[in-house]
């Protein structure tokens, strides 16, 4: 069974190789945005969003999971069969943001996704130097605590080298 957990920085390309891996048939994709948040402005409760996401983990047999919050990836690997931790840099990262498509899941128009990106930029760029939860300190312990199968990506994706995706 495939059970995937992806986390690294926004603009790591979480979201574009969870999107390859979930093309496969009965693979189910989470964005752990989509459970983390009630709105834009306003976090949800971290009890209720554990229990959103392991209602998802039991209801489906394969999936690949993505986000940058290390209480959800902590649990969420509880139950993986393997795990990625993409780190291709912060200044990629920076990049990737400037690139970035329209997210409809999680904003009304471009143009609202667009009004953020000053901030995005700000937060990924403190990446190696926060310590919170969604940090480079949080996400380098929860890569090396896990025993099982990992891969870490320390450059920009090509998913044509990555085994097991599908393009």
């Amino acid at each position: 069974m495939q059970r995937i957990v992806i986390f690294g920085n926004s603009g790591s390309g979480k979201s574009t190789l969870a999107k390859a891996f979930a093309r496969k048939p009965n693979v189910k994709h989470l964005d752990l945005d989509t459970i983390a948040w009630k709105n834009e402005a306003e976090r949800e409760n971290l009890a209720v969003s554990l229990d959103t996401l392991r209602c998802f983990i039991m209801q489906h047999d394969e999936w690949v999971i993505e986000g940058c919050y290390g209480a959800l990836i902590e649990e969420a690997v509880l139950y993986a069969s393997e795990i990625i931790f993409l780190n291709p840099g912060t200044k990629t990262c920076l990049e990737n943001c400037l690139l970035r498509k329209w997210e409809p899941h999680k904003y009304s128009s471009k143009e609202a996704q667009d009004k953020h990106l000053a901030t995005l930029w700000d937060w990924v760029a403190q990446y190696e130097s926060r310590s919170d939860e969604f940090s480079y300190t949080e996400h380098r312990r929860i890569f090396e605590g896990f025993v099982g199968t990992k891969r870490e990506i320390n450059a920009n994706l090509d998913l044509s080298k990555i085994p097991g995706v599908s393009t």
